[in-house]
């Protein structure tokens, strides 16, 4: 009986510190909503996304008011947006201003550098994002986007550059088209 308190007071011990880990890691991921706090950026994911580290717990950051070209569906400027936005914070300590979470479970924010750069805004200065209207009415940037493509600078020297949104409108279309022709096929491979 004994050997079964110790064998049970032991595995408390040992695994109460794992646990509240864990549990101080998932408040943090909830509790950043309309929070500013400082925090490491560690990650780069695309353009508008990025990683940072905040308690020991890493959280993915979406960038507020901005959208930038897909890196993973190979859209023209996706890789030269994550650059830029590397370019500007990555290993940088940074001030973010939670707002909320989207669907993904990433905190939409607003991040500033440790020189006071808004690296929302910066983004489309370089010409590197859209100012994304669906989910912004934030004035500042439909301006800074209204400058950057009079002066072509970024992706605006393109002279159709095609937004994500609709970027990922078509790629998600291709896949639905794929999918539904190859359903239409026989084992052959011969239309039915």
């Amino acid at each position: 009986m004994w050997l079964g308190r110790l064998i049970l007071i032991t595995s408390l011990l040992y695994f109460n510190p794992v646990f509240s880990q864990f549990k101080s890691n998932e408040q943090v991921q909830l509790n950043l909503k309309n929070q500013t706090f400082v925090a490491k950026v560690i990650g780069i994911s695309d353009g508008d996304t990025m990683e940072i580290l905040y308690h020991n717990a890493p959280i993915k950051i979406r960038l507020a008011h901005i959208d930038c070209p897909e890196k993973r569906g190979a859209q023209p400027y996706g890789n030269n947006a994550k650059k830029s936005l590397s370019d500007l914070c990555f290993g940088q300590r940074v001030t973010v201003y939670g707002q909320k979470y989207d669907r993904y479970r990433r905190l939409i924010a607003i991040v500033k550098t440790n020189n006071n750069r808004v690296v929302n805004e910066e983004m489309i200065k370089q010409g590197m994002a859209w100012h994304f209207k669906k989910y912004s009415h934030d004035v500042t940037y439909a301006n800074l986007e209204i400058k950057a493509r009079k002066q072509k600078i970024g992706l605006w020297r393109d002279p159709s550059p095609i937004p994500p949104w609709e970027w990922r409108k078509t790629k998600h279309k291709k896949a639905i088209y794929r999918v539904s022709f190859a359903e239409t096929l026989n084992p052959q491979g011969v239309r039915n």
